[in-house]
């Protein structure tokens, strides 16, 4: 499916006009904005809407102390904070375990506790790595990746109206020559509206609100983001600008991909009508976009892919979906196209990872005319979330991407996690192949299964491979794996994947008290949501909600400790 931008003035209206509003809209196909059984004003999960999954028999998961292994349960809701069981550990372990990895280096700074992302730039010689969450953001200089250095931060006051600091790509454009940057903003994904079905309130705060629901094109002209030169600002809405208006959808979510040249891809819901997700605390089903940004200071809409059922007025092909109605899996995109080789070089394909509608694979040869070409039902895994990353950096020498989604609950209070291996040799029907191993506890942990370490457990993701510098490996893939910590996998024979090494730190959280009682022990909010891994330079830095480890490991060779030559 397209959404070409050259769409007629008649068209636009009419699209504009069709129901009057999206709640007009979900009234007429039967979507629930606003629920009457559930109580207003209540938290997230106090109260099971219909079509929420059941709370699981406590007989049927758990910790057997026979075996030493954890029953993850079949299906949950979506149910925010601790849930031990018997054989859970009392405390927070304190031990850091790894296996072919040493750490080189530690920092104690900390952009995001739950989540940040991370991307770097050579300058002059020079090499800078930011980590950023929305209203955060620490710039260091790691030339030096033994020592480095804090250059700057900035804290936005988002609350005040000052826009986010969104997740950004830097790329060198031979043709300008000139560094440019692009940069996405997305609407809340929390903290606005927690949960749409109660609060029609708070769903009509987040439609009114005022911000760029889009991306910026900076010239980056040194290392601090003050220092970058704004070239243009584009709404993802076609029908509304980025200049004083209040843009229908998403805006851009998650990190772009762009490789300084012609095209950039986004994913993001374009208006309001890409409105067929169950997820409580966001109201978007993201589509696929391509823009031509030849000249970043006047980027041009090309085409919109969406996954089937995603927008209003198509509920008949969204109920075919076994998810429908269960208000809790989050539908569509959470990130752009995971695309191995850029248009620009002859590149055919992209892949897309689209929440509970699935895999798709989708031919980009034209970004004009993206067309779907291939799509795989993933099994069903809820809560959490089931399709967010595909690692793309092999599939060139050996046709496998991985896919996979990530935890939301604690204590494992959800189906597990798996990463798949996906062969897409013939892009026309890929095959699961298999499923990469499940983490397994050091022998010296006081542990026999990680659902017992408390806090999440399962994969996060491999990085953005586009944006880390070198050429990645061609047989290892280390993978953030929150309360695992760092793991990475053995890929030499696709087949039979292993576990190679890992590096698994200490645990920091809290213990809430509620109304004058210790409630639980919480590993708030996981130890290790994020890696980098500088290629070129055999470095893996591990973020975690207590600081930065700056890792190296002998499988991927000798560390660079200076400018890669």
């Amino acid at each position: 499916m397209t959404l070409r931008s050259t769409l007629s003035l008649a068209g636009l209206l009419a699209a504009a006009l069709i129901g009057g509003s999206v709640q007009a809209q979900a009234a007429k196909s039967g979507a629930n904005l606003n629920a009457p059984d559930a109580p207003a004003g209540k938290p997230v999960n106090t109260h099971l809407l219909p079509g929420e999954p059941a709370h699981p028999n406590p007989a049927s998961y758990g910790y057997d102390a026979k075996t030493g292994a954890f029953k993850m349960p079949e299906i949950t809701p979506d149910a925010y904070g601790a849930h031990p069981v018997e054989g859970s550990l009392p405390y927070l372990d304190q031990n850091t375990y790894a296996k072919n990895f040493k750490q080189e280096a530690f920092y104690p700074y900390v952009a995001g506790a739950g989540h940040s992302w991370q991307a770097s730039f050579d300058w002059k010689g020079r090499r800078y790595l930011y980590d950023y969450e929305t209203w955060h953001y620490n710039v260091f200089d790691i030339t030096d990746p033994r020592d480095a250095k804090l250059v700057g931060k900035k804290q936005f006051d988002v609350k005040g109206g000052e826009h986010q600091f969104g997740p950004f790509n830097v790329k060198f454009n031979k043709k300008l020559g000139k560094m440019i940057a692009v940069q996405c903003y997305e609407t809340p994904r929390y903290g606005v509206v927690w949960n749409k079905y109660t609060n029609p309130e708070q769903v009509k705060a987040l439609r009114d609100r005022k911000m760029l629901r889009g991306f910026r094109m900076f010239e980056v002209t040194g290392p601090l983001w003050t220092d970058w030169k704004l070239l243009s600002e584009t709404s993802l809405d076609p029908y509304h600008s980025a200049k004083n208006e209040v843009q229908q959808g998403s805006g851009c979510q998650d990190v772009p991909v762009y490789d300084g040249d012609k095209y950039l891809f986004v994913a993001g819901a374009p208006d309001d009508t890409f409105a067929n997700t169950e997820y409580k605390t966001y109201l978007f089903a993201g589509g696929q976009l391509a823009f031509d940004v030849s000249d970043p200071s006047a980027p041009k809409r090309l085409s919109t892919w969406w996954a089937p059922g995603s927008r209003l007025g198509e509920e008949e092909e969204y109920r075919k979906n076994p998810r429908a109605g269960n208000k809790t899996s989050w539908m569509g995109a959470r990130m752009p196209l995971f695309i191995p080789k850029p248009v620009e070089q002859g590149g055919k394909y992209g892949y897309a990872a689209m929440g509970g509608f699935g895999f798709y694979v989708i031919d980009i040869s034209d970004p004009a005319n993206m067309k779907q070409v291939a799509h795989i039902d993933m099994p069903m895994s809820v809560t959490g979330t089931e399709g967010d990353n595909i690692d793309v950096s092999k599939v060139e020498t050996t046709g496998m991407i991985y896919y996979s989604g990530y935890p939301m609950s604690e204590d494992c209070y959800e189906p597990f996690k798996d990463i798949y291996a996906i062969d897409v040799r013939d892009p026309l029907n890929p095959k699961i192949a298999t499923t990469l191993p499940r983490p397994k506890p050091d022998a010296k942990a006081p542990f026999t299964d990680f659902c017992q370490r408390r806090g999440s457990f399962g994969p996060k993701r491999s990085g953005y491979a586009q944006i880390q510098p070198g050429t990645p490996s061609q047989r290892y893939m280390p993978y953030s794996y929150y309360n695992a910590g760092m793991q990475m996998f053995d890929l030499k024979d696709p087949a039979k994947p292993v576990i190679a090494g890992y590096f698994t730190p200490k645990m920091i959280g809290e213990v809430p008290v509620v109304d004058g009682q210790t409630k639980s022990i919480r590993a708030l909010p996981n130890p290790v949501h994020s890696i980098f891994v500088e290629w070129d330079r055999n470095l893996v830095w591990v973020f975690s909600n207590h600081g930065i480890y700056m890792l190296s490991s002998e499988l991927l060779g000798k560390p660079v400790m200076g400018m890669p030559q």
